[in-house]
């Protein structure tokens, strides 16, 4: 058989009731100093939204994004042919850093013909 010992180590009379806590309670200048940072945090908010959007503008004003490849429209040059002009010379004028004999192929292949007169307008779009 087992048998059960309990000891009891406070006196009978002797029964206490449980203590109070005092919590300490937030004094009204910790209430004031988290106002104070929720204001600047929200004002500091308020710039960094502000700069975004201002430099989104900014993004938008100059054209967008400068990470874009950037489109090389064409050249367009129009010339009026005058008294005198020739094929060649008119293929000068407007492609000059380009071999004269492919502009003027390139004019002859788009007219149909190599005949010029005076008055006539050629254009011609640099790539």
């Amino acid at each position: 058989m087992a048998a059960v010992v309990s000891l009891n180590t406070y006196p009978q009379n002797s029964y206490r009731s449980p203590r109070r806590v005092s919590v300490p309670s937030r004094s009204p200048r910790s209430n004031r100093d988290a106002a104070v940072y929720r204001r600047r945090r929200f004002a500091a908010a308020a710039v960094g939204l502000g700069i975004l959007l201002a430099a989104g503008q900014a993004g938008a004003a100059l054209g967008g994004s400068t990470l874009a490849p950037v489109e090389r429209r064409p050249r367009v040059v129009t010339v009026v042919v005058e008294q005198g002009d020739t094929l060649w010379s008119i293929a000068e004028r407007v492609a000059p850093d380009t071999d004269t004999r492919e502009v003027v192929d390139a004019i002859v292949e788009a007219r149909g013909t190599a005949s010029i007169m005076p008055g006539e307008t050629i254009t011609w779009l640099e790539h």
